[in-house]
């Protein structure tokens, strides 16, 4: 049947065997679970604190034009593409190439490596934020003053008091709090010496992946009711944190900064290489989650709307939080007597670890808003390692039924497990060295699905596989975006990465250049597999090469 299946478009794969074939697959009990999984997967830190750094960084207001361009031309159709496949096949991202093109199966092996790559740092991340919300149940938070026994002489506390001399050796409280209290990476001389392992955040790690494991053990019957609360938490913080800035003396400068068009700026191209690596991170369509929410889906159900609306909220999301950043980052350039340039120099997490509590540590009702902030971190964490892990757990429980299938709670154990000694050398002294690393070369090579379906699986075959479940065909524009505009939007991101690499710096630490190439040694080690397996397909196939 494999053979006769899909050869003439006249008779495209019959719904009703394929209906029959999968129908003791798990199904989401509401479309609204589907809908929050898939928000709160691509929902997550980065549109927090990713987005409005590189928007304010790349022109302000003019940056949202390269942005939506990149979202309307490259991000949504790769999205769509990933649900409808993902739907359409009802299963996961390795033995989904079997009736796409065989000789690509290399691709889902790397797609389950770069999740484990993944989960390996962005959990830590996550453990951070635990121990910041656990370290706020406190009358006066531990960042708030210079007395502690962690702080050093260059600690300088500005808030409340009006001589101060801010020079560039000064460290705020909360900075000293993050890096000698939390990570206490005073401990490690780098990467070649990473110290200890701090067993709070073994500990703080090992809840996290507690509850992960709850979540997914049972298959989306769970996890589409855990995101009820974790895809939904976050904006109900979001909003109160917004009025929160919105009311601060000096938040007006920080939006007028986020916010004013520099149009010069989209003369150069790195404008526009961000804003397509932007979309594409935050909408996160090629590494094979979406494929795998989806394939629990009803054959009918509309996914072309579904890709449509959780895109728009995720977008939304993105902007929504500059305002909920950039009103506190105007404040503490009031409270500084300098430019908001001067307080929005730190990017990456330490946005969210430094800058953002220090502020919090200083408002009426501190405890308060501390505490619902971590709670939105790690809420918004959660719900994207969900997605990620189920992608691996969808695409090698599919891959390999007969040993796995009634032992999912079993796999979902070792997977897990893996995951946290993977984790062990990011909670070490020197492990936010190892977070940047993994983060900066961990995801590579996720592009060369939207090419396998749109050029070797055919574009009229997908199409028809669409209409099949929806009624209707992709209109032009789709077509167009599939099979020339998306791919050519993946191979400028891939390649404006590799000619620009930007020193590594973290905290004043200058990356050895052997950690770079150890770099990438990792983003190879996933892509390895999609040319080894095309070898190893050809080699024992029987048959001529062209067969």
């Amino acid at each position: 049947p494999q053979q006769g299946r899909n050869t003439s478009p006249s008779h495209p794969a019959n719904p009703v065997l394929l209906m029959t074939q999968t129908d003791s697959r798990d199904k989401w009990s509401k479309k609204m679970d589907f809908l929050l999984s898939v928000i709160g997967f691509a929902v997550d830190l980065g549109n927090v604190w990713r987005f409005p750094y590189i928007c304010y960084q790349n022109g302000g207001g003019a940056f949202l034009i390269p942005y939506t361009l990149m979202a309307i031309f490259g991000g949504v159709p790769l999205f769509y593409m990933e649900l409808a496949l993902g739907q359409f096949h009802r299963t996961g991202a390795i033995s989904i190439w079997k009736h796409i093109c065989p000789i690509f199966k290399g691709i889902g092996f790397a797609i389950c490596i770069i999740a484990l790559y993944v989960s390996f740092y962005y959990n830590t991340i996550i453990a951070w934020a635990l121990y910041y919300f656990y370290s706020s149940f406190t009358g006066t938070l531990p960042w708030t003053s210079c007395d502690n026994a962690w702080n050093t002489p260059n600690c300088t506390n500005y808030f409340g008091k009006s001589n101060v001399t801010w020079t560039s050796f000064s460290k705020s409280p909360a900075e000293e709090f993050y890096t000698r209290k939390v990570l206490e990476i005073q401990k490690s001389g780098g990467l070649n010496d990473v110290g200890g392992i701090r067993w709070q955040l073994v500990l703080c790690l090992f809840l996290i992946f507690t509850i992960v494991y709850f979540s997914l053990w049972k298959g989306v019957k769970t996890s589409g009711k855990v995101v009820w609360v974790t895809a939904t938490l976050p904006y109900i913080v979001l909003l109160i944190l917004l009025v929160r800035g919105a009311t601060l003396p000096g938040a007006w400068r920080g939006i007028v900064f986020y916010l004013r068009p520099d149009w010069e700026k989209l003369t150069s191209t790195a404008v526009w290489v961000d804003a397509a690596a932007q979309i594409f991170f935050s909408l996160g369509p090629g590494f094979g989650v979406l494929l795998a929410l989806a394939s629990y889906n009803h054959f009918n159900n509309n996914c072309y709307r579904d890709a449509l609306v959780t895109s728009a909220v995720n977008c939304l999301t993105s902007f929504l939080s500059g305002f909920v950043i950039f009103t506190v980052l105007g404040y503490m350039a009031e409270m500084r007597d300098v430019e908001v340039e001067d307080v929005a120099k730190d990017k990456g997490p330490s946005l969210l670890f430094i800058t953002y509590p220090e502020a919090i540590a200083n408002m009426v009702g501190s405890t308060f808003f501390a505490i619902i902030f971590f709670l939105m971190m790690i809420t918004l964490g959660l719900d994207s390692t969900f997605g990620g892990l189920e992608a691996v757990i969808t695409a090698v429980m599919d891959e390999y039924p007969h040993i796995l299938a009634k032992r999912r709670e079993l796999f979902v154990l070792g997977l897990i497990t893996i995951c946290f000694l993977g984790s062990l050398t990011t909670l070490t002294h020197g492990g936010a060295y190892v977070v940047k690393l993994l983060e900066e070369f961990g995801a590579g090579g996720v592009l060369l699905e939207a090419i396998a379906v749109s050029w070797f699986y055919g574009i009229q075959r997908f199409c028809n596989d669409v209409k099949s479940m929806l009624g209707f065909t992709p209109g032009i524009f789709w077509k167009v975006c599939w099979v020339a505009i998306s791919p050519a939007f993946l191979a400028f991101i891939i390649v404006s990465s590799l000619l620009d690499q930007p020193p590594l710096v973290l905290f004043d630490y200058h990356y050895p250049e052997w950690s770079i190439s150890v770099g990438y040694f990792i983003g190879a080690s996933s892509f390895i597999c999609i040319p080894f397996y095309m070898v190893y397909k050809l080699v024992w196939t029987p048959g001529s090469f062209k067969q």
